[in-house]
């Protein structure tokens, strides 16, 4: 990890910035590959509980965001906040440097990922791809984390599939496994990293219905990287587009998708619209 982030004074506090914290708060995140900067001083505040779906195009620096909020990318510089704390620094006498490992680690567990690639463990039963991680970091016993497991495989109309290897499941069943074992660590909030965008056309929709139906329970924050647009339509409160690095426009689905006001967006969603008439 790059080291060239540079102590910054502390934010505001919670009172002076209004009622209702943030669950997850971006401050002039910028990222920079090399000579590339993708991400262009972000500020993009979640609600508790709140669906944000981020659209745009390859390359926009959608991607970048959730990876930064994983902790697989570390910001060049700005900050972010999970749940009132800070993600990649830490409060060291009235200044903010950067967190350590053990810091990041905690940080962590209130974050919950799923991404394109399932990442399953081959050589394990789908019961104990789920188990594996309450029980190595949270430290649950293995009968509770199994009584867990198995709810949330239920959620995801799995439970039957438990002493299967992943091998033997349709991508879709992969997909709704690694969902399940996300949710089995009670994460505050769930970022989705294009889960659809590997998968057959045809298993698509199932893994949607899943993710629609966590989403309707309302309670988790959600942060979903997306290009199924009908998806973001349903499940967002609100929509964030990007462009080159930046928010170029922001609203509840019912605008964005209907009365876009950025010709980026207006394009985009054209090209969009375009390419779904062509299939």
């Amino acid at each position: 990890m790059s080291m060239h982030m540079h102590a910054v004074p502390l934010a505001e506090t919670a009172a002076e910035r209004g009622s209702v914290r943030p669950m997850v708060r971006f401050r002039n995140i910028r990222k920079s590959f090399g000579e590339l900067e993708v991400l262009k001083g972000v500020d993009l505040d979640i609600l508790p509980g709140e669906k944000v779906a981020v659209i745009g195009p390859s390359g926009s620096g959608k991607t970048t965001l959730g990876r930064l909020l994983m902790t697989l990318e570390e910001p060049t510089s700005g900050t972010i906040e999970v749940d009132g704390e800070y993600l990649w620094h830490m409060e060291k006498r009235g200044k903010l440097v950067r967190a350590d490992e053990k810091h990041l680690h905690r940080m962590r567990s209130k974050i919950g990922m799923v991404f394109q690639h399932f990442n399953l463990f081959p050589h394990m039963t789908i019961l104990r791809n789920v188990t594996e991680a309450p029980i190595r970091v949270l430290r649950m016993r293995r009968n509770e984390a199994e009584r867990l497991a198995l709810e949330m495989l239920d959620k995801v109309g799995l439970a039957d599939k438990r002493d299967n290897y992943p091998s033997q499941l349709s991508g879709g069943e992969k997909q709704r496994v690694a969902i399940a074992r996300a949710l089995v660590m009670k994460p505050q909030v769930m970022i989705f990293d294009e889960v659809t965008s590997a998968l057959d056309p045809e298993l698509v929709g199932e893994v949607l219905a899943v993710i629609k139906e966590i989403a309707a329970d309302g309670k988790m924050t959600m942060l979903l990287i997306t290009h199924e647009m009908e998806f973001a339509r349903d499940v967002a409160d609100r929509v964030i587009f990007i462009a080159d690095g930046r928010i170029v426009e922001q609203g509840p689905p019912s605008r964005i998708f209907t009365q876009p006001e950025s010709e980026r967006l207006q394009s985009f969603l054209g090209r969009f619209r375009a390419y779904r008439a062509g299939r």
